[in-house]
């Protein structure tokens, strides 16, 4: 019991950060959290996923960004946290890949609305909990995947308690045992991959009030195990068993290195490794080559891609919803080529079905590249060999929107005005919400959430 144990260290670092102590990149990056989660809250609000969860809610206090009345903390948590992840359309972070974003702001948003909270405290669980999040997925690279797992979902939820553990100015031994209690509460399967279906999109927010839940009960007195992490029955035991947890990734660096700040924000609403592919797809149609001309496209990959966005290729080939298309690279790549985008509108029940769209996603099939970096960089890679049997050879070095090529803050903004406009809000309604959330750090309490409901 001397030696500390890795949540007790987490502990330790949370109670130490302040929000005043921020490095600016820290905070910017937090701004554009919070921008992108609210956009993408406002262009899902009409969605039948969100619909379905909103009628499985009740009352309160607390904001569904973009919709009417409020509901209760956890209910708001996931609901927005489902509707930010909805599109896979939010911020990612090369390394992991996770999705921080979608998870801590809902949490520590309902956390701090519910508590009459501050921005200080918004500001300070928001940045924490995306850098636990960003970090946790670094200690043992691609295993959670393998195991079955959506590690947005199962870190998500440890991560969010440390967030709203940090948001309520939780003691030493409760933060413990809010990760402790997050422990036991962390889901999340793939096998919304089989058929397209739904669950993956709920991740997030149920990761999100999980640890809101956690942190809540953790103050109450519940108390959860301190080795939740590291022990013979902890969460990279369960979650991760194939690859040994390097904790030092986790720990080492805390509070001077913020990795935080080099999460991605997707160009594209799709699978995060698809990202590239499409950047090559559609740089091979600005070259001048139309579908007709391509007899075949392979293109080399990471190894740990494969199992989520290229197999089974048959199915790959004819995805049978649009959410399920999101996460085939071959119909990625083929709606980037014909329309030079990856959009809400590449996504729908008449695109999986297009002569067009399925001829060329037919055409296209994958290698496993060995030396692939991945998921320390995302690469995209494409070889088009063309009917009079010349070859056409592309590839993206990084994530368009990474940390090596970041989004700059006017296309962030963009971006958000598109999804507002999307989700029916006009451009004053969504410029003056743009600039209440660029305030909201300062604000004494959360009474401005109420301007971004319907």
């Amino acid at each position: 019991m001397t030696t500390p144990s890795v949540a007790e260290r987490l502990a330790d670092w949370l109670a130490a950060t302040r929000a005043a102590d921020l490095p600016p990149p820290v905070r910017a990056m937090a701004r554009s959290l919070m921008l992108d989660v609210a956009g993408l809250c406002l262009a899902a609000r009409h969605e039948d996923y969100v619909r379905a969860t909103l009628a499985a809610t009740d009352p309160g206090s607390c904001t569904a960004l973009g919709h009417a009345g409020g509901l209760g903390a956890f209910d708001a948590a996931l609901v927005n946290g489902t509707a930010a992840h909805g599109e896979d359309y939010d911020d990612t972070f090369e390394g992991g890949p996770v999705h921080s974003g979608a998870v801590i702001v809902p949490a520590v948003l309902a956390a701090c609305e519910r508590e009459g909270l501050g921005g200080d405290a918004l500001l300070a669980g928001l940045a924490t909990g995306c850098e636990v999040l960003c970090r946790m997925s670094l200690v043992a690279p691609k295993a959670t995947h393998q195991a079955g797992f959506h590690p947005t979902a199962v870190i998500g939820a440890v991560a969010a308690a440390a967030a709203v553990a940090k948001a309520l100015g939780l003691d030493r031994a409760q933060t413990v045992s809010a990760l402790g209690i997050a422990g036991s509460m962390a889901s999340g399967i793939i096998e919304y991959l089989a058929e397209g279906t739904w669950t993956k999109r709920m991740h997030a927010g149920w990761a999100a009030q999980s640890g809101l839940r956690a942190a809540l009960m953790a103050r109450a007195g519940f108390l959860g195990p301190r080795t939740v992490l590291e022990g013979t029955h902890g969460f990279y035991r369960a979650f991760a068993p194939s690859v040994p947890p390097d904790f030092s990734r986790l720990l080492e660096g805390l509070g001077t290195r913020w990795v935080m700040a080099g999460i991605a924000f997707k160009p594209y609403a799709c699978g995060t490794m698809t990202q590239p592919f499409i950047d090559c797809a559609i740089a091979l149609a600005a070259s001048g080559v139309r579908a007709g001309q391509i007899a075949a496209i392979t293109c080399e990959v990471g190894e740990g891609t494969v199992h989520r966005l290229w197999d089974p290729l048959a199915a790959k080939h004819r995805p049978p919803t649009p959410y399920a298309a999101k996460f085939s690279t071959p119909f990625c790549m083929a709606v980037g080529f014909l329309d030079g985008r990856a959009g809400f509108g590449q996504f729908t029940e008449a695109r999986i079905r297009d002569p067009e769209v399925l001829a060329l996603t037919g055409r296209i099939s994958y290698v496993v590249d060995p030396a692939n970096e991945y998921p320390h960089n995302f690469t995209g890679h494409l070889r088009a060999t063309l009917t009079d049997g010349t070859v056409r050879e592309f590839r993206q070095p990084h994530m368009r929107g990474g940390a090596r090529d970041p989004l700059s803050a006017a296309e962030i903004e963009d971006k958000f005005m598109d999804n507002a406009i999307h989700g029916g809000w006009d451009r004053a309604r969504a410029q003056a919400l743009r600039d209440r959330l660029a305030g909201l750090f300062a604000q004494p309490d959360m009474a401005g959430l109420r301007a971004l409901r319907a």
